[in-house]
């Protein structure tokens, strides 16, 4: 191959780089350079959240009752999902101390109550003693049959043949 001559210009690279950022000598960012020119992509995705957020609020200020009005009469699947969706998945329940706050004779009527939900539930427990039952016996398994090269799986199979090598003795 020929070398190139020192006539060719140089061809442009075709991703030029819009911004180099500068490091000092021993590997640190130079002060007002950043290794990371694009920015924060977590800020850059919260600031499309908040845009997005924003122009839909704006649009439910403009039609939102009409639309769903319209998306609760005309198809109720989607609306039960959207308030589905709107619901929390995970609930917080905060207990006070309302058993600290009661008094006595409160405590023991809710013992109580408490005492007789559980009889009830132990009411409809049925006891009883299960019989073993005969089992059939189930055939034994079957091999299968590999099919060899040639030879169906109903023909027997024979001994290889004789090879003149196997005569040659040592």
């Amino acid at each position: 191959m020929d070398a190139p001559s020192d006539n060719t210009p140089p061809t442009p690279n075709p991703n030029p780089v819009k911004y180099a950022p500068k490091r000092l000598a021993d590997g640190k960012w130079a002060k007002g350079s950043s290794g990371h020119p694009g920015g924060n992509r977590h800020r850059a995705r919260q600031e499309l959240n908040e845009a997005t957020i924003r122009e839909l609020h704006a649009a439910f200020r403009r039609g939102g009752p009409k639309a769903i009005d319209q998306v609760m009469k005309n198809s109720p699947a989607i609306f039960l999902k959207l308030l589905v969706l709107l619901i929390p998945r995970e609930m917080q329940v905060e207990h006070s101390e309302t058993i600290k706050q009661m008094s006595d004779q409160q405590i023991e009527d809710a013992i109580s109550a408490i005492q007789q939900i559980l009889a009830a539930r132990e009411a409809k427990v049925i006891e009883g003693v299960s019989e073993p039952m005969p089992t059939p016996a189930l055939p034994a398994p079957q091999r299968k049959r590999r099919k060899a090269e040639g030879v169906s799986a109903t023909e027997s199979r024979t001994a290889r043949p004789r090879r003149a090598e196997d005569d040659v003795v040592s």
